[in-house]
């Protein structure tokens, strides 16, 4: 055979491999565009966590948006008007669609994770990435609470940067069971052991204040007791002031910091 229809050959067998390999895949893109979604399979990643929104909700979302999937063909499908739908949810941190192979749609979703909850003018919780977001009626978180006059920028500003202090100390962290804020703005702490309210003042150097109140607890409360007190102020350099509880006419006793780590407590 002459070189010149050997080529001739092999050209022609690789155009009919391209043809029939284009025909396949034509053929198999126009089936898979025209195959229907049968199932909706939405996944809450944390959801053993938190149940900010349910299953249900998110499939309510899709109906509202006419985003229902099942029954409509993959190739009228769009994934990314799901997410951007469901983004809108205040619960909802982020969102993955996408359609399996078999038909199926996959939506992920990831909810928001609250921190803390502000009850005052209004109620909602702080996120950990210091965004306000409403209260779900599905679920109550299990954070701490923060009650009073409290605005939205002391929430998300240095009450975000207090409460995480407490949370990553875990004396702290155990001992303060709610957190209220004065008309003044200045706040009130309330203990989980004892009945005095421990009044912290502004949140302006309050590790320091703090550390003066851990060791009254450590040096003078574990002996003297816990109830003894009605207020605990912080607010004093140097000194925590303490009022008697039992009398009308409560009088400040002071606890004086002496030496390093000792606290000695006049008129006990």
């Amino acid at each position: 055979m002459k070189p010149v229809w050997k080529y001739i050959l092999i050209s022609l067998f690789a155009i009919l491999v391209l043809g029939y390999l284009g025909f396949i895949l034509w053929n198999f893109s126009g089936k898979e565009k025209q195959q229907v979604c049968k199932h909706l399979n939405i996944v809450l990643i944390d959801g053993n966590q938190r149940h900010l929104i349910t299953e249900r909700d998110v499939a309510l979302i899709l109906e509202q948006n006419n985003l229902n999937p099942i029954g409509q063909t993959l190739k009228k499908i769009r994934t990314e008007s799901i997410e951007d739908a469901l983004h809108k949810n205040p619960m909802i941190n982020s969102v993955e669609c996408f359609i399996t192979p078999s038909g199926i749609v996959d939506v992920k979703i990831s909810q928001r994770c609250p921190k803390f909850r502000v009850v005052g003018f209004g109620s909602y919780y702080v996120d950990v990435n210091r965004k306000t977001m409403p209260v779900s009626p599905n679920y109550s978180a299990y954070v701490p609470v923060v009650s009073g006059r409290v605005t939205v920028s002391m929430a998300t500003g240095k009450m975000f940067d207090f409460i995480t202090f407490l949370e990553e100390n875990p004396f702290w962290n155990a001992q303060i069971e709610q957190i209220y804020v004065r008309n003044d703005l200045k706040i009130e702490l309330v203990p989980r052991v004892g009945d005095a309210i421990i009044i912290l003042g502004t949140l302006d150097n309050y590790k320091s204040k703090l550390e003066k109140l851990r060791k009254l607890y450590m040096c003078g409360f574990n002996k003297m007791g816990w109830n003894r007190y009605k207020t605990i102020n912080l607010e004093y350099k140097n000194q925590v002031v303490c009022t008697k509880a039992g009398t009308e006419d409560e009088q400040p006793i002071k606890v004086i910091k002496v030496l390093k780590d000792s606290i000695i407590a006049k008129k006990l």
